[in-house]
């Protein structure tokens, strides 16, 4: 991925990326958003507030760094940001700006440190990954019969309100034209304009399975917590969407994608609004395999804040090898079959653990906590998938 003669400088710099990350991403993006205002469109303005984007690409950037000799490593992560970028409409003309600005905030926080044979190496790493990504995005694009930011006006059939925190939201073309093709797993990109003329792009997984008349997204309301402003998007969606609104929404994209094809046992397990691309793979399995045999486990707050019941009872009704496992924290009043505290693997049915694949999606928590119960108990790595959105994508990397 890069000569012999700047591998030694970008193996030195892991341990100066573990100290040093955070203030360069800062840097980073306080250079570039103020020189180029108009990119606030492409990134997620909550999360430059509450530093989880800079600790996201922190995060990134080491990673890069400590596995730059094993692209075998790297792939899947090049692959989840391949297709984030197509969904919020990345142009190669954007690469330069990014890289400019990187290596200026390198050499801004390492001084007298960012020797230039240093940030030669590193503007030959960016550059090498910049085209891997420009390539391969080149290729979505092309494939998806897309521009770059292309969006596409989509009429709201209905709003459904599913738990306390979250509405399901059905749309259709305004066009009368067919709907995209997609996969279970999949999420689309929602574009509003805030006030102040802010324009803001969201990531929201398909609820509901392909193969139907509509599409559907299930948005959680963000609210304020500690450090975390409330989500402006989806209190914006809460507030204003209804029946007969029009939203501007991307072509689906997203490589977590479990197999619904598959006549092969399979487990999906989830928490809060993780939930969604697993009932839209739920769905999909009921219409093409409903003899199938699936473990569902889901794990919510309370009965308040689990959304989407009523998909999986009718899932439940036409699938007779579909094991549900719900766990509350908050038992309350909840009906029978509902486990009190938090998702015990060892509380689930039995599976060949050996032979099945195993499908991850909540908080980074939640991830962490069932990816580390579930190697204990046995089940092989390579049978492990996640669907996440931020830095906890590369904790196997770092």
């Amino acid at each position: 991925m890069i000569s012999a003669a700047s591998r030694p400088y970008i193996d030195a710099s892991v341990p100066v990326l573990r100290e040093h990350g955070l203030t360069i991403t800062r840097l980073f993006y306080k250079n570039m958003l103020a020189e180029h205002p108009e990119l606030t469109r492409l990134f997620n303005m909550g999360n430059q507030a509450s530093g989880a984007q800079q600790q996201s690409l922190a995060s990134a950037v080491f990673a890069y760094a400590a596995n730059i000799g094993t692209p075998e490593a790297l792939g899947p992560v090049v692959q989840r940001i391949v297709h984030k970028h197509v969904s919020i409409g990345i142009r190669a003309e954007h690469y330069p700006i990014v890289g400019r600005h990187l290596l200026a905030a390198i050499a801004e926080t390492l001084g007298d440190a960012a020797t230039q044979p240093l940030l030669d190496a590193w503007a030959e790493a960016y550059g090498s990954l910049a085209n891997l990504l420009i390539s391969a995005e080149a290729g979505m694009y092309s494939t998806a019969g897309i521009e770059p930011g292309e969006t596409r006006p989509m009429r709201v059939t209905d709003v459904k309100r599913e738990s306390a925190n979250v509405l399901s939201i059905r749309f259709v073309p305004t066009d009368d034209k067919p709907l995209p093709p997609f996969k279970a797993g999949q999420y689309v990109s929602v574009a509003v304009d805030l006030p102040g003329g802010r324009h803001q792009l969201r990531q929201y997984s398909l609820s509901d399975a392909s193969g139907k008349d509509s599409l559907r997204i299930s948005v959680k309301r963000e609210d304020a917590l500690e450090a975390a402003p409330a989500g402006e998007v989806s209190n914006w969606i809460h507030a204003n969407v209804k029946e007969g609104s029009v939203l501007q929404v991307t072509h689906p994209f997203g490589e977590f994608t479990p197999d619904t094809e598959s006549e092969a046992p399979i487990v999906l397990l989830s928490a809060g609004v993780g939930i969604t691309p697993m009932v839209s793979s739920l769905n999909r399995i009921a219409l093409v395999h409903p003899q199938r045999r699936v473990i569902f486990g889901y794990a919510a707050r309370d009965a308040a804040h689990h959304p989407l019941q009523d998909d999986v009872a009718a899932a439940r009704a036409v699938m007779p090898n579909l094991h549900v496992a719900t766990f509350y924290e908050d038992i309350g009043t909840a009906g029978d079959g509902v486990m009190a505290g938090r998702m015990d693997i060892a509380r689930l049915p039995a599976w060949d653990l050996d032979m099945t694949e195993v499908w991850l999606c909540g908080p980074l928590k939640f991830m962490q906590a069932q990816w580390l119960a579930l190697l204990n108990a046995g089940v092989p790595a390579p049978r492990l998938h996640r669907e996440v959105f931020g830095p906890d994508l590369l904790d196997h990397l770092l």
